[in-house]
């Protein structure tokens, strides 16, 4: 791993109102082209009192993509080849516990995936990799939106499983129930594969799920009007814009980013002998894996 201090790039997935962002400088929207497909959407650049920055509207602009049909792969894919080192991905979710109100910030510390129709790897036959998971948000970065969210004055709670479902349709109240009975702390339908992918990617990826309302395992759920959501959805969505202005200085400052775990996740991951890697595989990974591949 390298010693030295490199500037970090902040990237940021999230959704509508988020990409307006008080003191963003310098803005355009560029597309970025990538082997695996298309991401959901252009990627807008800027800098933050100096900070650089990357956004990516998760379900495009106009929320045009569902859950199950983002090109995770590809989005990851066009950050990483932006020159994002940190990402921050925010994602509205339902509240699986009583004491995580809606309006509440959960920075996500673990999850359980029960996705099945998305692609879930960049690595494939012809090029296999393992990265581990244990640990699958980068806690540096997590301390960083914590102590942003303290400033802020943003109700947050630092650790919870996300349960990340496949949707579209919510849960069924049996379902809600299961989730509660495995200690799950938040449920939504778009950090997974994602997480699996920016690891893969060597970035540093922090989740932080925006409780909109409390699943339907609630008594109160089905008196929740469309409105109320909507209510906090916006006020989310301030709140997600302050977190990110206020967290771009205390990635600036870190002068141990580029020591960072997360940078080396693909050092030991790659299995396949390097006499029998795939060159069409090899070239579709340039970005992703340039590090560990010499590309």
């Amino acid at each position: 791993m390298s010693s030295g201090f490199q500037t970090p790039v902040l990237g940021v997935i999230g959704g509508s109102g988020v990409d307006d962002i008080e003191g963003l400088s310098h803005q355009r929207w560029e597309r970025v082209t990538s082997p695996f497909g298309e991401a959901s959407d252009e990627l807008l650049f800027g800098e933050l009192d100096g900070q650089p920055l990357v956004f990516l509207p998760r379900h495009g602009r106009g929320h045009r993509i569902p859950p199950s049909e983002i090109n995770y792969r590809a989005n990851i894919d066009v950050l990483k080849r932006a020159g994002v080192t940190d990402l921050l991905s925010l994602s509205a979710v339902g509240s699986l516990r009583e004491d995580l109100p809606p309006g509440t910030f959960v920075i996500v510390d673990q999850f359980i995936d029960r996705t099945g129709a998305r692609e879930k790897s960049f690595f494939g036959t012809g090029l296999v990799a393992h990265v581990s998971m244990a640990h699958p948000v980068c806690a540096r970065l997590g301390n960083h939106v914590q102590a942003a969210a303290r400033v802020a004055g943003i109700a947050v709670v630092r650790g919870g499983t996300y349960l990340a479902m496949e949707g579209p349709q919510f849960s069924s109240l049996a379902e809600s129930n299961l989730y509660r009975s495995w200690h799950c702390d938040v449920i939504g339908m778009t950090n997974m594969p994602e997480a699996k992918l920016a690891r893969e990617a060597e970035l540093c990826y922090a989740a932080v799920a925006m409780v909109t309302d409390f699943d339907c395992w609630h008594p109160d759920h089905d008196a929740v009007s469309v409105e109320a959501i909507i209510k906090v959805l916006l006020a989310n969505a301030d709140k997600a814009r302050s977190l990110v202005k206020i967290v771009a200085p205390f990635l600036q400052a870190d002068a141990t980013a580029s020591n960072c775990c997360c940078r080396s996740a693909l050092e030991y991951a790659l299995i396949t002998a390097p006499a029998a890697r795939d060159a069409a595989m090899l070239q579709r990974l340039d970005a992703v894996a340039r590090r560990v591949l010499g590309r």
